[in-house]
Order: C-alpha cells, then structure tokens, then sequence
C-alpha cells in the first residue's frame, strides 16, 4: 500500500464484517486511523479483535458500539471519533438493515427501523462528520444495486430505503462542495457476504444470470473502490453514484 490515507481520521459504520470490515481494513492499511461500529454484543469481541489489528494499541483505531437507529447515538459516536483523534476526515455509512420479505408482509415497525438505519442515520452522520471536516473530506455511504434494478422479489424495503441515498447523496454534494468536502455513494452488487448467504442457493444463482460477470464480488473489490474515492486526489468525485457489480446495471 502506498500511504494514501496517512494522517486522515476514518469512522466505518457496521465494520466488524463483510464489506464494512474490508473497508476499514483498507483505509487502515493505507495509513487512516480508522474508528469501527458494530451493533449487538455479541458481535464486540469480533469488532475489539479488528481494532486490535489495525492498531488499536497504538491510536490508531477504535471500536465503538452503535445503533444506528438511534440518531442521538449516531451523532455522539461521531463527535467522540473527532474528540479521541483530534479531528474528522472520512465517514463512511455502512451499517445496513436487510430484508427478504415480500411486500404483502411488511409491517411499519419493520419499514421504519429500516428507514432509521439505512437513510437516517448516514443522513444525520453526515451532517455531524461534516461539522467537524476541513476541506478535502469525505462521506461516503455504501447502498445496492437494488436502488437502481430490483428483478426479483421480496426486496421491497431494502431497495425503497436504500435508493433514497442516490437523491441524499446528489443533494450533499452541492451543500457541502462550496466547502471542499465530497459526498458519494457506492452501490456494491452481488457480494460474497454473510448477508448475501450460501454461494450455491438459488436465489445467489439467480442473482448472477443478471450479471455480465458471472462471480461475485469480494468484499476487497468494493474496499478498493470506497478507498479511493475517499482519496485527497479524488476532490473532483463528487454527487457520484458509483456501482461496483460485475454489470448487474448495465
């Protein structure tokens, strides 16, 4: 790796696996200090055992436990990153709610914390990262493909609150590029995650006709496209919407 990050201040939202941790794992590599979240408990040790490799001993990184349904929390845990580390340069937005159920079966409480996860919380984030940001920062929030092409069933609430990033996203970009400050979003395609399930299912399989690459993705693949957006030398990348999917879109 070749420094890129060095000396910049990183928060991953829902890092303690899959994409997320591929994140942080990249921007931590690159020189970042990066802060990680997870959720429930029983998922701390996972995300203290991260954070003890990238450097945790020495500062250079930090796991913090975060609902991200709780927007008081969002916000808190955003300006402890910023108080610890003496400043703020990189957010991305990562925690997600997934859902599998058809329509007919959604329920307000389930369409509502989805909402509060996936749209809220990288809204409110954003708005608290960017009180703390110079210019050349960065907010980055990682959606699906889904928000632009939804060929199966069953992903109601997943894509309808995950495709309200696009318009937050465009929108951000013209408040905050007056301030040197970017804000893009990328939507990762099939991914081999845990969220994603059995590589062999159907439903995986069926998720891979629609691509022009037959694989999935790792999550190192959408790493290295969120780490160099979060780039110094990416400042002209911004309101982008940028889809990492072996041509599920195309």
């Amino acid at each position: 790796m070749s420094g890129n990050q060095t000396g910049r201040v990183a928060l991953v939202t829902g890092a303690n696996r899959g994409i997320g941790e591929a994140i942080a794992r990249r921007l931590s590599a690159e020189g970042a200090i990066v802060a990680i979240t997870h959720t429930r408990e029983e998922s701390a040790a996972q995300a203290a055992e991260l954070a003890a490799e990238l450097g945790a001993a020495e500062g250079r990184a930090l796991a913090l436990r975060l609902d991200c349904a709780d927007p008081g929390a969002v916000v808190a845990t955003v300006d402890r990153v910023a108080e610890t580390f003496g400043r703020f340069d990189i957010l991305v937005s990562n925690a997600p709610v997934g859902d599998q159920s058809h329509v007919d079966d959604v329920g307000v409480d389930l369409l509502d914390r989805a909402m509060a996860v996936n749209i809220r919380a990288p809204f409110v984030g954003a708005q608290a990262a960017a009180r703390h940001m110079k210019e050349g920062g960065r907010i980055i929030s990682i959606g699906t493909t889904n928000a632009v092409r939804v060929p199966r069933q069953n992903r109601s609430v997943y894509a309808t609150t995950k495709s309200a990033l696009v318009g937050m996203t465009k929108a951000m970009a013209h408040d905050w590029g007056d301030r040197g400050i970017t804000v893009n979003l990328v939507n990762p395609g099939p991914t081999q995650t845990q969220m994603l399930g059995d590589y062999d299912s159907p439903r995986v399989q069926l998720m891979l006709t629609f691509c022009a690459i037959k694989k999935l993705a790792m999550p190192k693949d959408i790493a290295g496209l969120v780490e160099f957006v979060a780039r110094e030398e990416a400042w002209f990348i911004t309101g982008a919407v940028m889809a990492v999917d072996g041509g599920y879109t195309a």
